[in-house]
């Protein structure tokens, strides 16, 4: 019987993390050729995940006295919420406010509360649901010192690849002035707070990845050979966004979803890494969050847009691939990958 349900859930959420991404890339490619505002759309996408994962749990396991129903519940509501939006910023796009006298995209800007409001939320639910039931469902916080460690460790790789980058391009002497400029540690003084009102996309994409999918895929094609596969699959799901987002034109697209295989296949070697080593999914999470939002201080540009619009050129893929294998490719030959299968 569990065999049945566990098969349920799975072509559960391969519908919804998959199937409803790459539907909403049909969207975002009319939006694209329109040249419309497709902001909210990888905001949602970042829902689908842990949505398809819920919505197997709510649908086979309907007797658990143990799941967090109201907190999986709050989840679906603002992934169908958020979904709903970015569609409707493509069917009636130009739709604006006005704040403090500056034009702000109607559909942005509710996404925006949709999101801070489902966090807020999300964390009353989350404690109101108990210790019990956290730890049935991979919700709690475990190994806090180790989970610390981890997340400081990620951090001083991330500035090291940072510094790594640079000096391949002769400009290492910019990673000095990045350390001394006072908007780096203002940015990184704000990120815990700014991590409490926004964890929902974030908790979206890992438990969908790490949490669910890596140990059915560990499971099947080994510890090391799961966690690859994963990478590949988690490069695979952000296509639409690689060629109709991120990309400043649309004919860089594939270079654009070369360059994201080697981003997520190498960073995601890492998130097992430290999920393997914690068992502990904030802590994946966490460092979810800080990849992304890390980049506008490494940047200097810290617009609401800075991943959108990049210029990528197939040039750029071997150094690419270089610098992230040394730094967190690297780690599937640590301790937590030696072995069979999970």
């Amino acid at each position: 019987m569990e065999e049945k349900s566990g098969k349920k859930r799975l072509w559960i959420y391969l519908g919804i993390a998959y199937g409803v991404t790459f539907l909403m890339g049909l969207f975002m490619w009319y939006g694209r050729g329109s040249e419309m505002d497709l902001n909210v759309f990888p905001i949602a996408q970042m829902m689908y995940p842990a949505a398809g994962v819920i919505l197997g749990y709510l649908v086979t396991r309907k007797g658990d006295r143990e799941l967090p129903r109201w907190f999986f519940l709050l989840f679906l509501f603002l992934t169908a919420g958020l979904a709903g939006l970015a569609v409707l910023s493509v069917l009636f796009p130009d739709q604006l406010v006005f704040l403090a006298g500056t034009p702000v995209s109607l559909w942005n800007m509710a996404a925006q509360y949709v999101m801070l409001g489902g966090s807020l939320t999300g964390w009353v639910l989350l404690l109101a649901a108990g210790k019990k039931r956290r730890a049935a469902y991979g919700l709690g916080w475990r190994n806090g010192k180790v989970s610390l460690l981890v997340i400081l460790l990620f951090v001083v790789l991330y500035f090291a690849r940072t510094a790594f980058a640079l000096a391949l391009e002769g400009k290492l002497p910019l990673f000095g002035i990045l350390l001394e400029t006072p908007a780096t540690w203002i940015t990184m003084a704000f990120l815990p707070l700014n991590f409490l009102l926004c964890f929902v996309c974030f908790f979206g994409e890992e438990y969908g990845w790490r949490y669910y999918l890596q140990p059915l895929l560990q499971e099947r094609f080994g510890l090391r050979g799961g966690v690859l596969l994963l990478g590949v699959v988690w490069g695979l799901w952000h296509v639409p966004v690689d060629f109709f987002y991120y990309t400043a034109s649309v004919d860089m697209g594939w270079a654009m979803a070369a360059a994201q295989q080697i981003t997520c296949i190498t960073l995601g070697i890492f998130f097992a890494y430290a999920y393997e080593k914690t068992q502990n999914l904030w802590v994946p999470v966490l460092l979810h969050f800080l990849n992304n939002n890390l980049v506008a201080v490494v940047s200097g540009n810290y617009s609401s847009d800075v991943l959108q619009n990049q210029t990528v050129a197939w040039g750029d893929l071997l150094p690419a691939l270089l610098v992230n294998g040394l730094v967190f490719g690297i780690f599937l030959f640590a301790k937590p990958f030696k072995g069979g299968k999970k």
